[in-house]
């Protein structure tokens, strides 16, 4: 971790080049600015990197250099044990010590390569730092000790790689969700297989049951329900027909699909949750900003110390000088801040790793730990909190006429018109199997209805004042309009110029979810739950009952919904709202936390929010929340865990309690324990 910032440093000074961020997570180098690729290869193989360009290669599996460095460890360790026991068991100097010299050659290599190359610099790195205590160690005859410490630490560096490797793995499944071959059918109707890179937007693509969509498209032919769970986080398969968006990675479970291509491979949603993945695991958190900062000043004044300890006893007390440059060599090793720096990013890309496996794009380090400390969480009703699909509700026929009836009659009036309202009483009219009457000379009417012949009498559909304007007596439906008003429907009337027919109830569909999430919430402990919309306050004010939150505010504009952010993070503190992504983009801009849902295909959902929920699924918030907080704590024992055990290491130096052995021991061992307790967060699960 340290020689991968260090690099990433390096790269940045070289010439015409303006800055540069390494991936430790994916492996990979963004560098901005003219570029020398010889010059970032020199810099590579400083640190035992092979850079290969973006695309010209294949995606490395495992960090370069790692079967040199198993190599040696392997020689190193062996050379070790052999010249060990040689010397236990009485054996010549001439047999044990170049056995010891051979273990140090062989693990320490790399770490003195690095050191080499660091010094001239005057960085004081965890290589140099180890590089001097090992040759300090056999410059008095410590060679058990220094060859101890070669081994160890090389072991303890093969350790970390194979536990970053482990988490890099979570990022890999999510590439190889998509297949890389996909059926296309030609214009002359032949069926061929192509590379994802060949196919282009318009190509029809064939999926048979049980295959998996290589492209982002639209289906054009078949039905069939698809498994969204690589994108979405969906358990449960979606019914898709003719019309639908598919994506790349989702499964078709049972039937025979025609899709037509509508975005190329590189800009496939899975192609965007990868970057987006990418990008949130190479930002760097601010628990890991301090990390750095402290290290920077904590690894010169250990050294200072150490210099220090060496110095002082024998110049100022009289103390012979072996004891004392042992205790500072013990001194240098375990200042080393392996664990310590290693401590907060693998936290970071585990939890990121695990959110995007479940649904969940978090964009940074800074947005997982801020969203530890949400204290109010504030919803967009419309399309978040509720469907954003008006349906109808109640059909309430008068003078004895079925329910049927009046649908068919309000469905011929419907279907002509453009009005959303319009929309859902003609798909209630198609879900009922009900057709549609056939009406004549349809009219619309702005702000009140529409009307049409029907059987040669004129028929009307539209709101009350409609049919107080036409003269009738409205006292008949006034009662249920006004009750369907205070649930938050909308009530529409269907009457002839004579009299009323009946009265249809629509509304905005509350989500199932939405008050199980709010709940959930409540018990992750988020003290104030709001709701923000601009539709009218009978509504709103039905929907804020059933979903239970504590406060709404209705009638709101864009404008508005940021004043009334400001308002509630004055309030609490750190405050996320979650929307759509599209009209609350101020607000969620505004928020702490941005979260946007259903970013599945959004464009402006996986820009604008800090945190998107790639499906419409809100119990995925509460989960998040937890992710954030587990993380956070994780973070904390970490550094707190790493501090102690440096602390502990160097009281231990004064009164010659602390050996190399135990020092690079306790600098391996905190390594990765943190390391481990990290990767925990890969398999946190999702509680329902």
């Amino acid at each position: 971790m340290d020689c991968a910032v260090k690099f990433e440093r390096n790269v940045a000074a070289l010439p015409g080049v303006t800055g540069a961020t390494l991936n430790i997570a994916s492996g990979k180098l963004a560098v901005q600015g003219a570029a020398d690729l010889e010059a970032i290869r020199r810099e590579g193989r400083k640190e035992n990197y092979t850079i290969t360009p973006d695309g010209e290669g294949p995606a490395e599996r495992a960090r370069p250099g790692l079967n040199r460095e198993m190599v040696r460890m392997v020689i190193s360790g062996m050379a070790f044990l052999a010249a060990y026991l040689a010397e236990r068991t009485g054996g010549p100097p001439a047999i044990f010590i170049p056995l010891y010299v051979m273990a140090v050659v062989t693990g320490g290599w790399g770490n003195a390569r690095k050191a080499f190359y660091s010094l001239p610099r005057l960085d004081l790195n965890m290589s140099v730092l180890m590089t001097i205590a090992v040759i300090g160690a056999m410059a008095i005859g410590r060679w058990t000790e220094g060859a101890a410490v070669s081994f160890l630490y090389a072991l303890s560096e093969l350790l970390e790689s194979w536990t970053m490797e482990r988490t890099r793995r979570s990022l890999r499944e999510l590439m190889d969700i998509a297949p890389r071959t996909a059926r296309v059918r030609r214009p002359d109707g032949e069926e061929v297989e192509l590379p994802v890179e060949e196919i282009r937007v318009g190509d029809v693509m064939i999926v048979r049951p049980g295959e998996k969509m290589a492209m982002d498209g639209r289906i054009i032919k078949g039905q069939s329900a698809v498994n969204q769970a690589a994108i979405t986080g969906e358990s449960v398969p979606v019914e898709k027909g003719p019309g639908d968006e598919v994506y790349a990675g989702t499964l078709n479970t049972h039937g025979s699909l025609e899709v037509v291509v509508t975005r190329l491979v590189q800009d496939t949603t899975i192609a965007r949750i990868i970057n987006l993945v990418e990008e949130a695991q190479a930002k760097r958190a601010p628990a890991q900003a301090f990390v750095d900062r402290f290290a920077s000043i904590y690894t010169p004044l250990v050294i200072a110390l150490a210099v220090g300890i060496v110095l002082a006893p024998p110049l100022f007390l009289g103390h012979p000088w072996g004891p004392w440059i042992y205790r500072g060599l013990a001194l240098l090793v375990v200042a080393c801040p392996c664990a310590l720096v290693v401590s907060t990013p693998v936290t970071i890309v585990s939890a990121i790793s695990n959110a995007a496996r479940h649904g969940v794009l978090i964009k940074g380090g800074v947005y997982l730990e801020q969203a530890a400390g949400l204290q109010a969480v504030a919803f967009d009703k419309t399309g978040t909190l509720t469907r954003g699909e008006p349906a109808v509700t109640e059909i309430i026929p008068l003078d004895g006429r079925c329910g049927q009836e009046l649908l068919r009659i309000a469905a011929g009036l419907e279907a002509r018109s453009e009005h959303p309202l319009a929309a859902a009483v003609v798909r209630e009219a198609q879900a009922r199997w009900v057709p549609a009457a056939a009406v004549e000379g349809f009219q619309a009417l702005p702000g009140r209805g529409a009307k049409g012949v029907l059987d040669g009498r004129e028929v009307y559909i539209g709101n009350l004042r409609l049919f107080a304007e036409l003269g009738m007596a409205t006292d008949p439906v006034a009662f249920t309009v006004h009750r369907l008003q205070e649930e938050g429907k909308t009530a529409v009337v269907v009457g002839t110029a004579q009299h009323l027919l009946g009265v249809i109830g629509v509304a905005d569909e509350v989500r199932e979810d939405s008050a199980g999430a709010i709940a959930a919430l409540r018990r992750a402990g988020i003290g104030h739950v709001i709701m923000l919309t601009g539709d009218n306050r009978a509504t709103t004010r039905a929907v804020a009952a059933r979903v239970g939150v504590d406060e709404f505010r209705a009638e709101l504009l864009p404008r508005d919904k940021v004043g009334a952010v400001q308002d509630l993070l004055q309030r609490y503190g750190q405050m996320a709202m979650v929307g759509d992504g599209i009209n609350d983009a101020p607000a969620l801009a505004t928020a702490t936390v941005g979260i946007a849902m259903g970013g599945a295909g959004t464009d402006t959902a996986l820009e604008t929010a800090d945190i998107v929920l790639m499906g419409d699924d809100l119990s995925k918030l509460p989960f998040t929340i937890a992710l954030s907080r587990a993380a956070l704590r994780v973070i904390r024992q970490n550094i707190a865990f790493a501090l102690a055990v440096k602390l502990l290491a160097v009281l231990a130096v004064f009164p010659g309690w602390l050996t190399l052995w135990l020092a690079i021991m306790a600098d391996m061992g905190a390594s990765l324990l943190v390391t481990l307790n990290g990767m925990r967060l890969l398999r946190l699960p999702v509680r329902e």
